[in-house]
């Protein structure tokens, strides 16, 4: 004769469920073999019973919860659980029986293996469970359920967001870097000797602009002929790199440079003792002969070579 399955209740008189308001329930649930659950002791706590009574009924009712509801959990996995902290807000909690038992079973080493319900298995334990209370303790369990999905969602919408940016910003630096690559394939470079043929102005303008430009000390210009257009390109120094010019000054020069200093960080002027047949530039150590004025190059053939002696020694033959 087939035996009768009988179905008891555990009965709820201990629960306040005022005080559930002031438990952080989200902070109870867990991940555990990548699924979000509760352990039997933490929902005693929230039912307001002990843990061996909760685990008796839910063993006199095991059809009910199938593993997919509720598993047990190996050793590993308890210890571990137990460094995760419940958060109490509420000072009058820690008075009631089921915090002080909770507070117990954590204090202790762990005498057995607990369960854990997935959110399939809470809800089956309000039919396994006798009381208003526990029916409404289960609906706020399922809210704080509903709301982690939410969050973690919300996250990873955010998470994915950054990561197509940083995705995005990793192709456009590496497309700017095959253009400056490019760019400086067929930029010319600055050479140590270089001829420009008559009317190439702009690509002698472009040169000497870019030996000005890698200065880091000084600048010093020696040439008979100079105008505003040369003060004009020395604005291209860095900042800190001083500016000399030797040259046979005229009326018109000086007001240029008066007019140029008062904007600009300061060029010196240093007259001439006697005219020059050739002109000089030097940018820090280094000393270039150039074929022509500055502000003519490039309108006749013309050459800019860079020579082996120091600059002390032109400046040096200059007095």
């Amino acid at each position: 004769m087939a035996k009768k399955e009988t179905h008891s209740k555990l009965e709820i008189t201990i629960c306040d469920i005022k005080g559930i308001d002031n438990i952080n329930i989200e902070s109870l649930i867990r991940v555990i073999r990548g699924q979000q659950v509760m352990l039997d002791s933490d929902l005693a706590m929230l039912y307001g019973v002990e843990t061996k009574r909760l685990n008796e009924q839910v063993k006199r009712n095991l059809n009910r919860f199938p593993e997919d509801f509720m598993f047990q959990l190996t050793k590993e996995e308890a210890n571990h659980s137990r460094s995760q902290i419940v958060i109490l807000n509420n000072d009058e909690l820690s008075s009631r029986s089921q915090i002080a038992t909770l507070n117990t079973q954590r204090g202790q080493n762990i005498k057995y293996l607990p369960y854990a319900f997935t959110r399939n298995g809470i809800a089956m334990l309000s039919s396994v469970l006798r009381s208003d209370t526990a029916v409404e303790v289960n609906i706020r369990i399922m809210r704080a359920f509903t709301m982690i999905p939410q969050l973690v969602n919300h996250n990873t919408q955010i998470i994915e967001r950054i990561f197509n940016i940083e995705q995005h910003q990793q192709e456009t630096d590496k497309t700017i870097k095959v253009i400056l690559d490019r760019i400086e394939d067929f930029n010319p470079k600055l050479l140590s000797e270089q001829v420009f043929p008559s009317g190439c102005v702009w690509d002698a303008w472009t040169y000497i602009s870019d030996l000005v430009r890698s200065a880091q000390q000084r600048i010093v210009l020696i040439d008979n002929y100079v105008d505003d257009r040369v003060l004009s390109m020395f604005t291209k120094r860095a900042d800190g790199v001083s500016a000399t010019i030797h040259t046979r000054h005229n009326e018109q020069f000086l007001t240029d440079l008066k007019k140029h200093n008062a904007l600009y960080p300061e060029i010196e002027f240093i007259q001439l003792p006697h005219r020059n047949h050739d002109r000089f530039l030097i940018i820090d150590d280094k000393v270039y002969l150039l074929g022509a004025s500055l502000k003519d190059m490039g309108a006749g053939l013309c050459a800019v070579t860079e020579m082996s002696i120091t600059p002390e020694v032109i400046l040096g033959l200059l007095k």
